[in-house]
């Protein structure tokens, strides 16, 4: 009687490490990996918005905001959304995560 006692939790240990675990050295999911490429809010036209519709913006302040419009006002209306990466203060994530919203008409 003894004997099986100790088989027991050994048996139980032993099919428990056959069952499938969770891949614990699987790489974490990221927020903008799960994102829906669907637009956050409504478009904004570059070229006619104001600072107050510009901060609009996922990541846009008053001063990058600023700085769209005093870029535009110098170099003129921008011809296509990318050309906003020519503004200082615009970088890469910022587009990324703006860039289904951001339309030049």
């Amino acid at each position: 009687m003894r004997h099986r006692r100790s088989l027991i939790p050994a048996f139980v240990f032993a099919c428990a490490s056959l069952a499938p675990w969770p891949a614990v050295g699987a790489p974490p999911v990221r927020s903008s990996d799960t994102q829906a490429e669907a637009p956050a809010g409504p478009a904004v036209n570059i070229n006619t918005a104001g600072v107050k519709e510009l901060m609009k913006l996922d990541g846009v302040g008053r001063q990058v905001a600023e700085k769209i419009v005093t870029y535009r006002d110098a170099h003129g209306p921008f011809k296509k959304p990318e050309e906003l990466r020519k503004v200082e203060g615009v970088g890469k994530e910022l587009w990324e995560r703006n860039r289904t919203r951001i339309v030049v008409k």
